[in-house]
């Protein structure tokens, strides 16, 4: 029994993969442990340019490109200790959790047969395989799809069969917008809501005043 029974359920981030097309749930990749940081960037999108024409000097192209970057952990050590409950780990160490993630990157094996059988049949253009999309879930706030751009494992541990039981995986995580999807694209509702939240967010900011920036105004 846990010594603290109210504390808060601890919530974790995760990955959901949902097929561009229909919407459906593929998969569900919740991280073991959440991150200590969590690094943002965000890329003004300016019409305007240096030197360029002055009208367009407060414009914007459209949202920000953001991007995401964390450093995951993944270990296996404590289920390593009770075997008989966690036969996948004591067989293969963390290796389903790492493919789980890889396999984002990774066209079908399906398709690339698919593909291979239609340039031997003489097919002059073969369009490029499309993959899940991908979401990004950091509470209920941020959900909001994304490209991974950076992907790097540091395999620190392994068993006496060479499989990896503890791990560091570094990932790097473009926010895509509606410039980048379209408004007809099942990620474009998904990234609106994301981007009205964040205005819903911005009005709850307890607005300043001049007093505090030590001057009566601007003219």
């Amino acid at each position: 029994m846990s010594t603290f029974p109210n504390s808060p359920k601890l919530l974790k981030g995760g990955i959901v993969l949902l097929d561009a097309n229909s919407g459906a749930v593929l998969r569900i990749i919740a991280l073991q442990y959440n991150p200590d940081t969590l690094t943002r960037t965000l890329q003004p999108q300016s019409a305007g340019s240096e030197g360029g024409d002055r009208s367009e000097a407060l414009r914007l192209k459209g949202p920000p490109v953001e991007t995401f970057k964390l450093e995951a952990e993944i270990d296996a050590t404590d289920q390593l200790e009770f075997p008989d409950q966690n036969p996948n780990a004591a067989q293969l160490g963390i290796q389903p959790q790492l493919a789980a993630l890889e396999t984002i990157i990774y066209p079908a094996s399906t398709q690339l047969q698919l593909n291979h059988a239609l340039a031997q049949a003489g097919t002059l253009e073969i369009t490029p395989m499309e993959s899940a999309l991908a979401l990004f879930v950091w509470s209920k706030n941020r959900v909001v799809p994304v490209r991974l751009t950076e992907f790097s494992i540091t395999e620190e541990a392994f068993d006496p069969a060479l499989n990896p039981i503890r791990a560091k995986v570094h990932l790097s995580l473009r926010v895509l917008s509606v410039n980048d999807l379209g408004f007809d694209h099942k990620g474009a509702s998904i990234y609106m809501s994301y981007h009205q939240q964040k205005e819903r967010l911005a009005g709850k900011n307890q607005p300043g005043t001049f007093n505090v920036l030590g001057i009566g105004g601007v003219s």
